[in-house]
């Protein structure tokens, strides 16, 4: 069985840092200068984000699938992502450019008045957890584990950064 290795806070406090930092690469920048091309590390499923409009959108799907496989686990039920169907490298990337395709077609502004409302649910979800809730497996929705152990598992990045999406993508690029 997989115990966390953080406790609610830690991990609200790991998400909010990774989300200011983000934030902090935005801050000031107008639409066309959110949309002009920008470095952004490509991770371990390949290239998809050619601006930091691209990362925001990238992020923000993500965090939507995280909050939707930690309100599913709170109601009993295991998240359409967690089938080993969808956990391939394949359809991953599948995922990462139809996120970020879709958030091109949205502008800045609206992509990050999602972000903000987004990650706020995230942390305020994973504050519902006391201590003990946090690693009770009955509390995992099915998971092996309870919901601290599924939030870090949907929250890691395939080559193992734990909650810190964005700083993981946001890493120099080495040529």
């Amino acid at each position: 069985m997989r115990t966390p290795t953080t406790t609610p806070a830690q991990a609200a406090g790991m998400i909010r840092r990774d989300q200011e930092l983000l934030l902090s690469r935005l801050e000031g920048k107008t639409e066309e200068e959110l949309r002009t091309p920008y470095d952004v590390h490509d991770g371990p499923l390949g290239h998809f984000c050619d601006s930091l409009h691209d990362l925001v959108a990238h992020v923000l799907m993500w965090d939507e699938i995280t909050l939707a496989v930690l309100r599913d686990a709170r109601a009993g039920r295991l998240h359409w992502s967690l089938d080993p169907r969808w956990e391939t490298a394949e359809i991953g990337s599948a995922l990462n450019h139809g996120g970020v395709e879709a958030g091109r077609r949205i502008p800045s502004e609206l992509v990050l008045h999602r972000f903000h409302n987004v990650g706020a649910a995230l942390i305020a979800e994973i504050l519902e957890y006391d201590e003990a809730a946090w690693a009770d497996p009955s509390t995992g929705g099915g998971f092996d584990g309870g919901i601290g152990a599924l939030a870090e598992y949907v929250s890691t990045t395939p080559d193992g950064v734990l909650y810190a999406h964005a700083a993981r993508h946001l890493q120099p690029v080495i040529a």
